[in-house]
């Protein structure tokens, strides 16, 4: 298996090229400049800015791939050429696109790859459903071998998945209140990253994925209650104290959070995860999150210099809590 990653050097990138090389894959993948993260010995890095049509082709040459994986296309503009530069030249194009596509409040749960998707106002989400809708009119009027993979809220060691990051932690840890949105029971589902790559990796170079577009998600439903009770937990926290406001409260106070509140972290969120399954029938989630928040809390301890607290957002929880 010959597989390009465009992009790939973030945090389920990274481990999807790592799952690949210890799969037995001859990984290439092109960035801009040099990853921030450390890249598995066997990976060939080429330099390019994947978004510029002729750079891409000048660097990657003449060369095939049994699957092109695109991890940075965020707008029309950024994979416009994409039908034309890859037809003919891969067996497979896998465009990474998000599970924040699916329309909220979804109307029926749980969430299918053929859910409604429909976003107006959160403008990341809105630029994917672009995206895909252009994509498949490659796949539906040509040659184009077309997959589309929805990863949903992942994580590893380096990411805290509460919008608080390390500030709520260190409240916790004080015995000082942290701040959940709504009543603390909308419905969520996390997946940590080695669990993507896992899935992911077994969807390259096969033939029944092609046409398809898959979610990629642990199936795990947890309540933001819980997300945060398992932290503290990892933290060495027994009790620790939560504290619920309504979502526009919060943006009040923390208007940065307004827009993702409103239009995806208080929705619940559940996956019916059949067609993965179908696919991958051997493909079962191995870290809990009870697991990964052991791990996160760990990283975090062993690194001092990542266990800032934000001073602005400590301040807007005091005053939510006091509104």
């Amino acid at each position: 298996m010959r597989v390009l990653f465009l992009g790939g050097a973030g945090m389920i990138g990274s481990a999807a090229a790592a799952r690949a090389v210890d799969s037995g894959f001859d990984v290439t993948i092109v960035t801009r400049s040099e990853p921030a993260r450390q890249v598995r010995d066997g990976v060939r890095q080429l330099r390019a800015d994947v978004r510029d049509p002729a750079a891409l082709r000048a660097v990657v040459g003449d060369e095939e791939f049994d699957s092109v994986v695109n991890w940075v296309g965020f707008t029309p503009d950024d994979v416009r050429a994409h039908p034309e530069l890859f037809t003919g030249r891969t067996g497979q194009y896998v465009f990474i696109s998000t599970c924040s596509v699916f329309g909220r409040p979804v109307p029926n749960l749980p969430i299918t790859e053929s859910s409604p998707r429909r976003q107006p106002v959160f403008g990341y989400a809105r630029d994917k459903i672009a995206c895909e809708l252009l994509l498949e009119d490659a796949h539906r009027s040509g040659d184009f071998p077309l997959t589309i993979v929805r990863p949903f809220h992942t994580y590893d060691r380096t990411v805290i998945p509460v919008l608080a990051g390390w500030t709520a932690i260190e409240r916790m840890r004080a015995g000082r209140p942290v701040v959940v949105h709504g009543d603390g029971t909308s419905l969520w589902s996390l997946t940590h990253a080695r669990d993507f790559a896992r899935a992911f990796v077994a969807l390259l170079g096969l033939d029944h994925a092609v046409g398809e577009s898959v979610n990629v998600v642990s199936g795990d439903i947890l309540t933001w209650d819980q997300i945060h009770l398992t932290l503290a937990a990892a933290a060495g926290v027994r009790t620790p104290v939560l504290r619920h406001r309504a979502s526009e409260s919060i943006a009040v106070h923390i208007p940065g959070w307004g827009e993702v509140l409103e239009h995806d972290f208080r929705h619940s969120m559940l996956f019916d995860t059949s067609k993965l399954r179908s696919l991958v029938p051997a493909f079962v989630p191995e870290v809990s999150f009870s697991q990964g928040a052991r791990e996160v809390v760990a990283h975090y301890d062993a690194h001092p210099e990542l266990r800032s607290v934000d001073e602005k957002l400590d301040r807007a929880f005091d005053a939510l809590l006091k509104a």
